[in-house]
């Protein structure tokens, strides 16, 4: 486990991460008071970021001639998902929510291999039984896709929440 210190975020404005606290508590507590219409604005942005950024790799591709094909294959691909999902947001969100918790599902497998590896290796009981869990909850998440959905917003809620919690402790901490 790290700490934070204040060198570790010496350039970064206390009030910024205090605004950052505030701005996750309020979509926690709009996540957990709207969950539908809440995830669909935040899909709405992740469109739109998804644009921009795309053009912004597409710019970035004249700049920097390096490695041109993955950033323009990267820029039309963040454009084109913008696109997508601005046009029929319902869909977006559904389909959006769902890779995520089918990559949040395949990611806990992996991890929990690597640590039940590691575990057999001297890691220790501590890290075989959360990578066990974590193998679990990788399946759970796999084999209920649409349920792991419609419990996502509130999931994300709560973490909003604390963590808006924490960054506000931290802001008055650096403060």
């Amino acid at each position: 486990m790290t700490t934070v210190t204040k060198d570790d975020v010496a350039g970064i404005p206390w009030w910024l991460v205090l605004i950052e606290g505030i701005a996750l508590i309020i979509i926690g507590v709009l996540l957990l008071s709207y969950p539908g219409r809440t995830l669909l604005v935040i899909i709405q942005i992740l469109g739109i970021y998804w644009i921009i950024s795309g053009i912004f790799q597409l710019i970035g591709m004249f700049m920097d001639h390096t490695a041109w094909g993955w950033k323009l294959f990267a820029g039309l691909l963040g454009i084109l998902a913008g696109i997508v999902v601005l046009s029929s947001p319902l869909w977006s969100s559904a389909i959006v929510l769902a890779t995520m918790v089918i990559i949040m599902g395949i990611q806990g497998i992996v991890y929990g291999g690597i640590g039940l590896y590691q575990a057999f290796k001297g890691g220790g009981w501590g890290r075989g039984i959360l990578a066990a869990i974590s193998i679990l909850f990788g399946f759970i998440l796999l084999a209920n896709v649409m349920i792991s959905v419609a419990v996502l917003p509130w999931v994300l809620a709560i973490f909003a929440i604390v963590g808006g919690i924490f960054a506000i402790i931290a802001a008055f901490k650096l403060r």
